[in-house]
Protein backbone atom coordinates (compact mmCIF):
# COMPACT_ATOMS: atom_id res chain seq x y z
CA UNK A 1 0.00 0.00 0.00
CA UNK A 2 1.06 3.58 -0.49
CA UNK A 3 1.14 6.89 1.31
CA UNK A 4 -0.44 9.53 0.13
CA UNK A 5 -2.34 12.67 1.91
CA UNK A 6 -5.19 15.14 0.49
CA UNK A 7 -2.75 18.30 -0.83
CA UNK A 8 -5.47 20.20 1.93
CA UNK A 9 -2.89 19.43 4.75
CA UNK A 10 -0.67 22.62 3.34
CA UNK A 11 -1.60 25.97 4.64
CA UNK A 12 -2.17 28.64 3.11
CA UNK A 13 1.06 30.40 3.86
CA UNK A 14 2.77 27.42 1.75
CA UNK A 15 3.45 27.18 -1.62
CA UNK A 16 2.36 24.42 -3.67
CA UNK A 17 5.29 23.99 -5.21
CA UNK A 18 7.38 23.98 -1.81
CA UNK A 19 4.74 22.31 -0.31
CA UNK A 20 5.09 19.06 -2.59
CA UNK A 21 8.86 19.10 -1.72
CA UNK A 22 7.49 19.10 2.09
CA UNK A 23 5.13 16.00 1.64
CA UNK A 24 7.95 14.35 -0.84
CA UNK A 25 10.50 15.02 2.27
CA UNK A 26 8.25 13.43 4.71
CA UNK A 27 7.88 10.38 3.24
CA UNK A 28 4.91 10.42 1.15
CA UNK A 29 4.89 8.97 -2.44
CA UNK A 30 1.52 10.47 -3.38
CA UNK A 31 -1.00 13.11 -2.84
CA UNK A 32 -4.70 13.87 -3.29
CA UNK A 33 -6.11 16.86 -5.55
CA UNK A 34 -8.79 19.03 -4.71
CA UNK A 35 -10.89 21.12 -6.68
CA UNK A 36 -11.77 24.86 -6.18
CA UNK A 37 -14.98 26.54 -7.32
CA UNK A 38 -12.47 29.35 -8.05
CA UNK A 39 -9.07 30.28 -7.97
CA UNK A 40 -6.79 27.61 -6.05
CA UNK A 41 -4.56 25.56 -7.56
CA UNK A 42 -7.07 23.18 -9.43
CA UNK A 43 -9.79 25.44 -10.50
CA UNK A 44 -13.03 23.66 -11.77
CA UNK A 45 -13.20 26.06 -14.82
CA UNK A 46 -9.71 24.53 -15.74
CA UNK A 47 -8.60 23.90 -19.20
CA UNK A 48 -6.77 20.59 -20.25
CA UNK A 49 -3.87 22.04 -20.67
CA UNK A 50 -3.97 23.42 -17.44
CA UNK A 51 -4.75 20.54 -15.40
CA UNK A 52 -2.05 18.67 -17.05
CA UNK A 53 0.60 21.65 -15.88
CA UNK A 54 -0.21 21.50 -12.71
CA UNK A 55 -0.15 17.39 -12.64
CA UNK A 56 3.23 18.10 -14.10
CA UNK A 57 4.29 20.49 -11.27
CA UNK A 58 3.62 17.45 -8.97
CA UNK A 59 5.07 14.45 -10.63
CA UNK A 60 8.13 16.50 -11.16
CA UNK A 61 8.41 16.92 -7.52
CA UNK A 62 8.46 13.19 -7.33
CA UNK A 63 4.93 12.28 -6.10
CA UNK A 64 2.04 10.53 -7.88
CA UNK A 65 -1.72 11.65 -7.61
CA UNK A 66 -3.56 9.39 -6.09
CA UNK A 67 -7.26 10.66 -6.44
CA UNK A 68 -9.35 13.60 -7.01
CA UNK A 69 -11.69 15.57 -4.47
CA UNK A 70 -14.33 17.59 -5.69
CA UNK A 71 -15.65 19.06 -2.55
CA UNK A 72 -18.16 21.30 -3.99
CA UNK A 73 -20.85 18.15 -4.77
CA UNK A 74 -21.65 18.86 -0.52
CA UNK A 75 -23.04 22.54 -2.21
CA UNK A 76 -24.60 21.21 -4.97
CA UNK A 77 -25.92 17.88 -4.82
CA UNK A 78 -26.63 15.32 -6.81
CA UNK A 79 -29.89 14.25 -4.40
CA UNK A 80 -30.96 18.09 -4.31
CA UNK A 81 -34.80 18.88 -5.43
CA UNK A 82 -33.94 22.27 -6.73
CA UNK A 83 -33.14 21.80 -10.22
CA UNK A 84 -30.42 23.80 -10.85
CA UNK A 85 -28.34 22.64 -8.14
CA UNK A 86 -28.87 19.21 -9.04
CA UNK A 87 -27.33 19.81 -12.89
CA UNK A 88 -24.82 22.13 -11.45
CA UNK A 89 -23.88 18.45 -9.41
CA UNK A 90 -23.63 16.74 -12.66
CA UNK A 91 -21.81 19.18 -14.07
CA UNK A 92 -19.17 18.96 -11.28
CA UNK A 93 -19.48 14.63 -12.01
CA UNK A 94 -18.92 15.21 -15.56
CA UNK A 95 -15.83 18.05 -15.37
CA UNK A 96 -14.45 16.07 -12.28
CA UNK A 97 -13.66 13.15 -14.61
CA UNK A 98 -12.84 14.89 -17.09
CA UNK A 99 -10.17 16.50 -14.89
CA UNK A 100 -9.00 13.16 -13.42
CA UNK A 101 -7.99 11.78 -16.86
CA UNK A 102 -6.10 15.16 -17.77
CA UNK A 103 -4.01 14.50 -14.56
CA UNK A 104 -3.48 11.00 -14.76
CA UNK A 105 -5.88 9.79 -11.99
CA UNK A 106 -7.93 6.54 -12.12
CA UNK A 107 -9.98 7.75 -8.76
CA UNK A 108 -12.43 10.83 -8.55
CA UNK A 109 -14.30 11.14 -4.84
CA UNK A 110 -17.92 11.34 -5.26
CA UNK A 111 -20.43 12.80 -2.50
CA UNK A 112 -22.99 10.74 -3.46
CA UNK A 113 -26.00 12.85 -2.50
CA UNK A 114 -27.39 14.41 0.92
CA UNK A 115 -30.32 13.69 2.95
CA UNK A 116 -29.33 15.84 5.82
CA UNK A 117 -26.38 17.63 5.97
CA UNK A 118 -24.55 16.70 9.42
CA UNK A 119 -24.77 20.44 10.64
CA UNK A 120 -28.50 20.01 10.00
CA UNK A 121 -28.80 23.18 8.00
CA UNK A 122 -29.77 23.03 4.61
CA UNK A 123 -32.86 20.71 2.79
CA UNK A 124 -34.03 17.00 3.96
CA UNK A 125 -34.61 14.93 1.42
CA UNK A 126 -36.64 11.69 1.33
CA UNK A 127 -34.33 8.92 1.93
CA UNK A 128 -35.83 6.39 -1.23
CA UNK A 129 -35.72 9.59 -2.96
CA UNK A 130 -32.22 10.14 -2.63
CA UNK A 131 -31.03 6.82 -3.23
CA UNK A 132 -32.75 6.82 -6.65
CA UNK A 133 -31.99 10.51 -7.46
CA UNK A 134 -28.47 9.59 -6.85
CA UNK A 135 -28.63 6.63 -8.73
CA UNK A 136 -29.55 8.27 -11.75
CA UNK A 137 -27.17 10.94 -12.00
CA UNK A 138 -24.41 8.68 -11.84
CA UNK A 139 -25.52 6.33 -14.54
CA UNK A 140 -25.47 9.16 -16.78
CA UNK A 141 -21.83 9.86 -16.49
CA UNK A 142 -20.92 6.16 -16.71
CA UNK A 143 -20.44 5.83 -20.62
CA UNK A 144 -17.78 9.04 -19.83
CA UNK A 145 -16.28 7.58 -16.65
CA UNK A 146 -15.45 4.23 -19.17
CA UNK A 147 -14.38 5.97 -21.94
CA UNK A 148 -12.01 8.42 -19.96
CA UNK A 149 -10.63 4.97 -17.44
CA UNK A 150 -11.89 7.17 -14.46
CA UNK A 151 -13.58 5.05 -11.74
CA UNK A 152 -16.44 7.24 -10.18
CA UNK A 153 -15.68 6.33 -6.38
CA UNK A 154 -18.76 6.71 -4.02
CA UNK A 155 -17.54 7.88 -0.51
CA UNK A 156 -19.61 7.54 3.01
CA UNK A 157 -19.38 10.75 4.07
CA UNK A 158 -21.81 12.13 7.49
CA UNK A 159 -25.05 12.59 4.90
CA UNK A 160 -27.04 10.23 6.55
CA UNK A 161 -27.12 8.45 3.56
CA UNK A 162 -26.06 5.01 2.64
CA UNK A 163 -25.88 4.07 6.28
CA UNK A 164 -24.80 -0.23 6.36
CA UNK A 165 -22.13 -1.76 4.21
CA UNK A 166 -24.89 -3.92 3.00
CA UNK A 167 -26.75 -0.92 1.26
CA UNK A 168 -23.43 0.89 0.14
CA UNK A 169 -22.52 -2.96 -1.76
CA UNK A 170 -26.03 -3.16 -3.11
CA UNK A 171 -26.59 0.93 -4.20
CA UNK A 172 -23.13 0.58 -5.99
CA UNK A 173 -23.65 -2.73 -7.80
CA UNK A 174 -27.35 -1.50 -8.76
CA UNK A 175 -25.64 0.78 -10.79
CA UNK A 176 -23.90 -1.92 -12.71
CA UNK A 177 -20.81 -0.41 -14.31
CA UNK A 178 -17.42 -1.52 -13.56
CA UNK A 179 -16.41 1.67 -13.08
CA UNK A 180 -18.52 2.57 -10.16
CA UNK A 181 -16.38 1.84 -6.92
CA UNK A 182 -16.50 2.68 -3.46
CA UNK A 183 -13.72 5.78 -1.70
CA UNK A 184 -13.95 3.74 1.67
CA UNK A 185 -13.42 6.59 5.05
CA UNK A 186 -12.15 4.87 7.93
CA UNK A 187 -12.65 7.56 10.13
CA UNK A 188 -16.24 8.95 8.76
CA UNK A 189 -17.87 5.65 9.09
CA UNK A 190 -16.88 5.36 13.13
CA UNK A 191 -19.79 6.92 14.75
CA UNK A 192 -21.99 4.33 13.10
CA UNK A 193 -20.44 0.83 12.56
CA UNK A 194 -16.51 -0.51 12.37
CA UNK A 195 -14.53 -0.01 9.62
CA UNK A 196 -13.11 -3.56 9.64
CA UNK A 197 -16.46 -4.83 8.68
CA UNK A 198 -17.09 -2.05 6.12
CA UNK A 199 -13.98 -3.84 4.45
CA UNK A 200 -14.58 -7.05 4.27
CA UNK A 201 -18.51 -6.61 3.24
CA UNK A 202 -17.55 -4.20 0.92
CA UNK A 203 -14.42 -6.28 -0.99
CA UNK A 204 -13.21 -5.42 -3.94
CA UNK A 205 -15.64 -2.57 -4.89
CA UNK A 206 -13.12 -0.39 -2.84
CA UNK A 207 -11.18 1.80 -5.07
CA UNK A 208 -9.48 3.97 -2.66
CA UNK A 209 -8.86 4.39 1.05
CA UNK A 210 -9.19 8.03 3.00
CA UNK A 211 -7.38 7.68 6.73
CA UNK A 212 -8.97 9.56 9.35
CA UNK A 213 -9.18 9.24 13.45
CA UNK A 214 -12.22 9.68 15.36
CA UNK A 215 -12.74 9.97 19.59
CA UNK A 216 -16.32 8.09 19.79
CA UNK A 217 -16.39 10.38 23.73
CA UNK A 218 -16.90 13.29 21.41
CA UNK A 219 -18.88 11.79 19.35
CA UNK A 220 -19.75 15.00 16.81
CA UNK A 221 -17.73 16.99 14.19
CA UNK A 222 -14.63 17.64 16.65
CA UNK A 223 -14.38 14.60 17.61
CA UNK A 224 -11.66 14.05 14.65
CA UNK A 225 -7.97 14.55 15.30
CA UNK A 226 -4.94 12.85 14.30
CA UNK A 227 -3.94 9.08 13.28
CA UNK A 228 -3.66 6.87 16.35
CA UNK A 229 -4.85 9.86 18.87
CA UNK A 230 -8.85 7.84 18.37
CA UNK A 231 -10.57 5.27 18.68
CA UNK A 232 -9.69 3.83 14.91
CA UNK A 233 -8.71 -0.02 15.66
CA UNK A 234 -5.69 0.10 13.25
CA UNK A 235 -4.55 -3.62 13.21
CA UNK A 236 -7.89 -4.72 12.39
CA UNK A 237 -8.28 -2.23 9.59
CA UNK A 238 -5.05 -3.21 8.06
CA UNK A 239 -5.65 -7.08 8.38
CA UNK A 240 -9.05 -6.28 6.88
CA UNK A 241 -7.39 -4.72 3.75
CA UNK A 242 -4.82 -7.45 3.37
CA UNK A 243 -7.64 -9.76 3.31
CA UNK A 244 -9.51 -8.66 0.80
CA UNK A 245 -6.80 -7.60 -1.22
CA UNK A 246 -6.50 -4.11 -1.45
CA UNK A 247 -2.92 -2.16 -2.63
CA UNK A 248 -3.65 1.09 -3.61
CA UNK A 249 -3.24 4.34 -1.94
CA UNK A 250 -3.76 4.96 1.57
CA UNK A 251 -4.42 9.16 1.57
CA UNK A 252 -4.48 10.69 5.04
CA UNK A 253 -7.09 13.52 5.37
CA UNK A 254 -6.18 15.56 7.77
CA UNK A 255 -6.11 19.41 7.99
CA UNK A 256 -2.62 21.87 8.86
CA UNK A 257 -1.92 22.64 12.51
CA UNK A 258 -2.29 26.27 13.31
CA UNK A 259 1.04 26.74 13.92
CA UNK A 260 4.13 24.95 12.61
CA UNK A 261 1.83 22.80 9.98
CA UNK A 262 4.76 21.29 8.68
CA UNK A 263 4.53 19.38 12.26
CA UNK A 264 1.15 17.69 11.09
CA UNK A 265 2.64 16.76 8.02
CA UNK A 266 5.43 14.19 9.45
CA UNK A 267 3.23 13.55 12.16
CA UNK A 268 0.97 12.03 9.80
CA UNK A 269 3.73 10.08 7.82
CA UNK A 270 5.24 8.45 10.95
CA UNK A 271 1.42 7.07 11.76
CA UNK A 272 0.68 5.65 8.74
CA UNK A 273 4.49 4.20 8.91
CA UNK A 274 3.45 2.67 12.58
CA UNK A 275 -0.30 1.81 10.93
CA UNK A 276 1.27 -0.29 8.31
CA UNK A 277 3.81 -2.06 10.19
CA UNK A 278 6.89 -0.30 9.10
CA UNK A 279 10.35 0.93 10.61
Amino acid sequence: MKKSINIGVLSSGIKFEDGLKLLKDAGFEAVELNTSEEGGVLNLNCSEYEAKKIADIVRKNGLEISSLLVGQFWKYPLTSSDTDKRKKGEGLLEKGIKISNWIGTDALLVVPGVVASFTGEGEIVMYDVAYERSQESIKKYVELAEKMNVYICVENVWNKFLLSPLEMKKFVEEIGSEYVKVYFDVGNILIIGFPEMWIRILGKLIKRIHLKDFKLSVGNINGFCDLLEGDVNWPEVIKALNEIGYNSYLTAEVGPYKYYPEVKIYNTSLAIDKILGRK
